[in-house]
């Protein structure tokens, strides 16, 4: 008899951390023997559009047993407040907080702050990415359960880099071009740095936010750095490898951040990180150096310690290399969040 259970998950035509978590996740439940029955919710979450609510409204009434996405559960707590008063089993899976995101007004992160807090109490259980993320829920909602799921990764090959070919280091910035991602932070930064030889590749959408996108590539050229800093756009497959293997360091900016994934995947190439301080980014990191978000000086002054030491970089490749070993995968992942279901979950045969 095999577990069954429903996951309700954001689908985004665009790349994103939470939709590859749940790809992942959902490939490695199955390979434990769950029965994973997926239920798409695409739509403008954590803001929902009024048609994108009636769409959710009755959903959670098609299984016993779910997984539901907090960009979702925190928009729509009475969804999960009715699912679970007529006796299903609910678990919200939080990726990240609407309420800390800076592409949101206040008025609406204020409101997601309140309706978070419902779903959380609501949910039977609570799965988070990180420890970090389970001290936020605690501290902000008072649920002190959650229970934490850290993101696995994939094996995969050892990056060669940039230096170690005879050229000058390549810093990778990889990530949506979003305000929470904060690509300006990073070019400000690089824009200090002119004395020292580098390239840089900002890989990730930049269909999400079409003004910040110009702004980027406007604040670019305005720094002089057109010929060393490439904005690449989404990459996948062999074209992400590539770029992969050509990175010594990875910047990564995100102004907040429950775990951050790519850092991991970095650090499965060998490659080490720059990280946002006070995130859950710094969980993720295992070696480099971290810097007040949205800091662009002291983010510079990191670089520049990196840039102007070989002896420095050479023991962070070196502990980075070590450390690509000891990576969870996501059977591990799989494993916690099977444990985490409710007792009793339907089944079967």
């Amino acid at each position: 008899m095999k577990q069954r259970i429903g996951f309700a998950r954001w689908r985004s035509d665009l790349a994103s951390g939470g939709n590859r978590y749940d790809d992942e996740l959902a490939v490695a439940l199955r390979a434990l023997g769950l029965d994973v029955r997926e239920y798409p919710v695409p739509g403008s979450w954590p803001v929902p559009k009024q048609q994108e609510r009636e769409r959710l409204s009755g959903l959670l009434a098609a299984e016993q047993d779910w997984l539901i996405d907090n960009i979702i559960g925190s928009a729509e707590p009475e969804v999960i407040s009715a699912a679970v008063e007529s006796g299903r089993r609910v678990t919200m899976l939080i990726h990240y907080f609407p309420a800390d995101d800076p592409a949101l007004s206040q008025r609406v992160r204020k409101r997601l702050t309140a309706t978070e807090a419902q779903a959380v109490e609501a949910a039977d259980t609570v799965v988070v990415t990180s420890s970090w993320a389970a001290d936020q829920v605690a501290a902000r909602y008072g649920r002190g359960d959650a229970v934490v799921a850290i993101p696995g990764v994939a094996p995969a090959e050892l990056a060669i880099g940039s230096a170690r070919a005879g050229n000058p280091p390549m810093l990778l910035w990889l990530g949506r071009l979003t305000q929470t991602k904060d690509p300006l932070t990073f070019i400000a930064a690089l824009s200090r740095l002119q004395d020292f030889e580098w390239t840089a590749q900002l890989v990730g959408s930049d269909k999400v936010d079409d003004d910040l996108s110009r702004e980027v590539r406007e604040r670019i050229d305005q720094a002089g750095l057109s010929y060393r800093v490439t904005v690449l756009g989404q990459r996948s497959g062999d074209a992400l490898e590539s770029v992969w293997a050509k990175a010594d360091l990875l910047v990564h900016t995100s102004r907040t951040e429950t775990y951050g994934m790519v850092i991991t995947e970095a650090l499965a190439r060998g490659i080490p990180a720059i990280v946002p301080a006070g995130t859950g980014a710094v969980e993720a990191q295992g070696v480099g150096e971290s810097f007040p978000p949205g800091d662009a000086d002291a983010l510079s002054a990191v670089l520049h310690g990196w840039l102007s030491d070989p002896e420095l970089r050479q023991r962070w490749r070196d502990e980075a290399e070590k450390l690509r070993l000891q990576l969870p995968t996501w059977a591990d992942t799989a494993r916690i969040v099977a444990a985490a279901l409710p007792a009793g979950a339907s089944t079967v045969g």
